[in-house]
């Protein structure tokens, strides 16, 4: 780390903690040619992670938008905020881990329809009816048939 007195770039760490509730550490350090001593902070450099969405538009992944759609899902059903909010943890957390830079809103919609379908089968099927654009009641009786077939296994 280069001295911002002499521009001597070796110095010692004298001491470490975290900070920000463990996002960064905090490091206390002394230049070894002028003995000046400095504060650097250290965290994770984070990559926002891009959805591409179905008409090829790019925004920023925003954890709010899969509140928003799974609040409105589960309205008026026994599914607590805690049980959404865990739902938005897990999908966010999936899609960290995969390390892509760009995931496709396809990628969010089913995780986001996997973790509804343990949590509330009617939640699942209203937001699998605007997520999948059912067109006609058809198209609706279809995927109820697969949750019926999947519950009869």
């Amino acid at each position: 780390m280069k001295c911002p007195f002499c521009s001597y770039e070796d110095s010692k760490v004298l001491d470490s903690r975290p900070t920000n509730e463990g996002t960064a550490i905090r490091r206390r350090r002394e230049c070894l040619r002028c003995k000046k001593r400095f504060t650097t902070y250290e965290k994770i450099e984070e990559t926002p992670l891009i959805v591409v969405k179905k008409n090829g538009d790019r925004e920023t992944f925003d954890r709010s938008k899969i509140l928003k759609g799974v609040i409105k899902s589960c309205e008026k059903r026994p599914v607590s905020l805690s049980q959404i909010e865990g739902l938005a943890d897990s999908v966010e957390e999936k899609l960290m881990s995969t390390m892509k830079k760009e995931v496709s809103s396809n990628e969010v919609g089913e995780l986001i329809m996997q973790g509804l379908k343990e949590i509330d089968q009617v939640a699942y099927v209203r937001f699998a009816s605007v997520y999948r654009e059912f067109k006609d009641t058809q198209s609706f009786m279809k995927e109820l048939q697969k949750i019926i077939d999947e519950q009869n296994n």
